[in-house]
């Protein structure tokens, strides 16, 4: 029984490091960069539930709230940190991208404080099968997860803007020949990516309803771990290194004598994965023009 609870846990806890993830790979497929403040996002969307539950608004319209503050923080960060430096050096962007990240986080610090607070109303209880009691929120995070992903898939595959994002991942500057507006696609996929890590953050809530200033920090660099182990670029790639290192870390801390070291192990996954397979399991070797 604790085999299966473990492995609904790790699947659910999977899901949220590929919903995370899959912002880190889409905006680097797209926009060709690292968004580290993907992570303080999360942190964002936590806090805004935070506001919005304190004021008895219902937890659902607080989430939906959290999603859309979120989407629009992650177009006001694209159109005015991001934007100015397309065509800039990578090693320029990246610093920017730590900047934001460390800005949203003061920021926190400032309206909020140091401390850790707490989120109420989003704990949904747990039921029992037998012997096996499984809480509501990992059924709802692992099902919401699944629907998420498909859906993006779907988008991707068949929808005119998802046919668009392919494109420009591919060749921006074919892609602009043929009259796709390059910078209004990487406008959409920087939305859905937020819209992704407010969401992840909310189902992170309902596993630790307790909220601080690097909140999604952690979380954040484990995500993009699970996107570079899945191949940087790919969104099933994306999806399947989140459940990998999902299933590791909750089996891992249900093991006393290896729990401390869980972290450890699963960035030694990265690192041998990147050793036998740099572009990760489903990354494709790009040519690089000259």
């Amino acid at each position: 029984m604790n085999f299966i609870t473990n492995l609904i846990g790790g699947l659910s806890l999977g899901g949220i490091y590929a919903m995370i993830a899959l912002g880190y790979t889409m905006v680097y497929g797209i926009a060709k960069m690292l968004n580290f403040a993907h992570g303080d996002i999360i942190m964002v969307g936590g806090y805004t539930i935070l506001v919005f539950t304190a004021q008895s608004v219902h937890p659902l319209i607080a989430i939906a709230l959290a999603i859309v503050f979120c989407v629009g923080l992650g177009v006001v960060v694209e159109r005015v940190a991001y934007k100015p430096l397309r065509g800039a050096s990578p090693l320029a962007v990246l610093i920017t991208a730590i900047g934001v990240s460390y800005l949203l986080q003061s920021l926190a610090q400032m309206f909020f404080g140091s401390g850790t607070k707490m989120v109420t109303g989003l704990d949904l209880g747990s039921f029992n099968i037998g012997s096996l009691k499984i809480s509501v929120s990992t059924i709802v995070t692992l099902l919401s997860c699944i629907a998420v992903m498909v859906a993006l898939n779907l988008f991707v595959k068949y929808t005119k803007t998802g046919r668009a994002m392919i494109a420009v991942s591919e060749d921006k500057g074919a892609a602009q020949l043929m009259g796709i507006n390059v910078n209004l696609i990487i406008m959409i996929t920087f939305a859905i990516g937020s819209a992704l890590a407010a969401l992840a953050g909310t189902f992170y809530l309902m596993r630790s309803p307790s909220i601080y200033s690097t909140f999604g920090s952690l979380p954040g660099i484990k995500a993009f771990s699970a996107a570079v182990i899945g191949g940087i670029g790919s969104i099933p790639g994306a999806m399947l290194g989140g459940i990998l290192l999902g299933v590791v870390e909750v089996f891992a801390n249900s093991v006393s004598a290896i729990a401390p070291y869980t972290d450890a192990i699963e960035f030694a996954i990265l690192i041998i994965i990147l050793l036998v397979k740099p572009t990760g399991f489903l990354g494709k070797k790009r040519r690089e023009k000259v």
